[in-house]
């Protein structure tokens, strides 16, 4: 059975990466309150059936993409149970047919491994050279299910907590597609 500890609603007592570290520190800050577990490792969204039954919610999908010459870079985040199709996708945004980018650049970019992309690590971009992009549908949850960062570590946040306080905090401005 897949573990899944307690909801907490303080950080980690012990950070394993800086990452993971400052988006405790900016919820603090901003005054964001969350939910959160501790969990085997999950990479897959069938892994994180459990941490949705115990936290009451449904996790988003959190896609690091980027354009053939990875020169342009995406993170998508779209609902957990939809399929991502890359022709949709771009032609929702009129960008050329994006695929998933290397976990080199997304260890460089994102500081997180697969399984773990976060809307979190636009804490890290400060240059701008990640896209976020939300699927509409997402923004008609309450709440948002992600990653703190690791592939232990999942929380819940009012959905317009992380779309109005959040991403204009990290000066990103999200774009909002149907697909």
């Amino acid at each position: 059975m897949f573990y899944v500890s307690e909801i907490q609603t303080e950080a980690p007592c012990h950070f394993q990466t800086q990452l993971q570290k400052k988006v405790y520190e900016t919820l603090e800050k901003l005054k964001i309150p969350f939910e959160r577990v501790d969990t085997e490792e999950a990479i897959t969204m069938e892994d994180c059936v459990a941490i949705n039954e115990k936290l009451n919610m449904n996790m988003v999908k959190t896609l690091f993409l980027c354009n053939r010459q990875q020169t342009d870079f995406y993170l998508f985040i779209t609902v957990g149970n939809k399929p991502f199709r890359s022709k949709d996708f771009s032609n929702a945004l009129d960008v050329s047919r994006v695929s998933f980018a290397p976990a080199e650049q997304m260890d460089a970019m994102l500081s997180t491994k697969i399984g773990a992309a976060t809307v979190f690590s636009s804490l890290l971009d400060s240059e701008n050279k990640v896209r976020i992009v939300f699927d509409k549908d997402v923004l008609a949850e309450e709440w948002y299910g992600c990653s703190d960062g690791t592939t232990t570590g999942y929380m819940k946040v009012k959905t317009d907590d992380i779309y109005r306080k959040f991403l204009p905090f990290t000066k990103h401005t999200a774009t909002v597609i149907e697909v």
